[in-house]
């Protein structure tokens, strides 16, 4: 397999970005992408040195990795992180709701959506279900990709000055979709997504639900030159890094382990079971080790020779609101991917990690910009920082360049997942 061109790779990632409207699908479709070069899926306890190309999930949180023939125990690996998560509205234990004839949905914020981007959008359903089994529970996917839901605005009639202070919405009693007519009746839902995953409504135990924007990606712009998506923070950095490790697998160009970890949760922070604050990296990390032959030592040894490219998504300068950004760091799309820098560590970017990403850039004749925010604004944060106090490795924070973060529909440049996949090659390869 080989790079296809920037427009290729471009509606490579707006399929990847329908395919996986929660983090489970995204783990899904990471997993199929590297079956198919050969990976194949283990548990955290498997021998995971004895197959070149293995992966583990749990939930939303993908972790895989390649090994070269010849590795040792103590030589340390090249992390490629990134997170699967995204701000969006996710359906409570018990969502049934109902006022003045409407059946409406009880859900919760998650992460820091800009809310009122949900407005007025025409909302399918997905997520997991874990239902009643012959040995015990199971869990099954699902995706709706059907117009269920919407969270009506009031009329401007009614709100007079909305267009002078803006939408401002109560999360609790203005948040709650519309999603039928009639009186609400407890386990409605539930009813629903039994039938959605083929069992009865008794067999419901329990869901991991969220409601996604129906509008497909797309290429955008008068000439294609942007990506219109929901989720591109962070899919957009997933995917380039599945298509790396894809590429990694079939060149076999490393010449140490590379690991691919797709987190669930960071836009809540990362701290759980699957997080990039948690100790699921760590533990595969030391049973890759263990596999190797090695042993405690050996694995404190490849820490500190461990590498950690932490790949989340930037802001590009908007062109409305330019006193929002550092004047001499403002990133432009399709210029390449940014590198990170803060001095109170909400990116773990230091000049010996920010150089030699620079340096993988240019040996791969891709684009490259820094990023710092303004001093009087407070600092967006990625899995760097947690990913680098967590093991001590040696840390770069990266990212292509977006407007619209945290909205239901975000714009990239088309041409800049290519030059992120190239850049993030160059890197392991070095």
């Amino acid at each position: 397999m080989t790079l296809g061109t920037p427009e290729e790779e471009a509606l490579g990632l707006l399929r990847f970005i329908a395919a996986s409207p929660t983090p489970y699908h995204a783990c899904r479709e990471a997993a199929e992408r590297l079956a198919a070069v050969g990976f194949t899926e283990a548990q955290l306890e498997s021998e995971w040195a004895a197959g070149e190309r293995r992966f583990v999930v749990r939930g939303g949180t993908l972790i895989a990795l390649w090994v070269p023939s010849g590795a040792s125990p103590d030589q340390g690996v090249t992390v490629v992180g990134a997170h699967t998560d995204s701000p969006n509205l996710r359906l409570r234990p018990r969502p049934d709701l109902g006022r003045a004839g409407y059946r409406q949905l009880s859900v919760e914020v998650y992460g820091g959506a800009l809310v009122n981007s949900w407005l007025d959008r025409d909302l399918g359903v997905s997520g997991r279900a874990v239902v009643r089994g012959p040995e015990g529970p199971e869990t099954r996917l699902f995706q709706v990709d059907r117009p269920l839901a919407r969270l009506p605005q009031l009329a401007i009639h009614l709100d007079r000055e909305v267009n002078e202070k803006g939408v401002r919405l109560n999360r609790q009693t203005e948040v709650v979709p519309i999603w039928g007519l009639g009186e609400a009746a407890d386990l409605d839902f539930a009813a629903f997504v039994a039938g959605e995953v083929g069992v009865g409504e008794e067999a419901v135990l329990a869901w991991d639900a969220m409601l996604h924007p129906l509008e497909a990606p797309a290429l955008a712009g008068r000439g294609g030159e942007f990506v219109s998506a929901p989720r591109l923070d962070n899919l957009g950095s997933s995917y380039c890094g599945v298509r790396a490790m894809v590429e990694v697998a079939e060149s076999r160009s490393a010449r140490r382990p590379v690991v691919l970890a797709l987190f669930d949760h960071e836009e809540v922070g990362s701290v759980s079971a699957r997080g990039a604050g948690g100790a699921l990296l760590p533990q595969v990390l030391e049973q890759l080790g263990l596999g190797m032959g090695g042993g405690r030592a050996e694995f404190l040894r490849s820490l500190g020779r461990t590498t950690v490219l932490s790949v989340d998504m930037a802001h590009a300068a908007h062109p409305n609101y330019l006193d929002h950004y550092e004047p001499a760091h403002l990133l432009q799309l399709n210029s390449g991917p940014a590198i990170k820098t803060n001095a109170n560590q909400r990116y773990a970017t230091d000049a010996e990690t920010g150089g030699r990403f620079a340096l993988a850039c240019e040996d791969a004749g891709v684009p490259f910009q820094w990023y710092s925010s303004r001093g009087d604004m407070p600092c967006g944060s990625t899995i760097g920082p947690s990913l680098a106090a967590r093991l001590g490795a040696a840390t770069v924070d990266v990212g292509i360049p977006q407007l619209a973060m945290h909205s239901a529909r975000e714009m990239a440049g088309s041409q800049d997942p290519s030059h992120l996949i190239r850049a993030m090659l160059a890197f392991i390869a070095t």
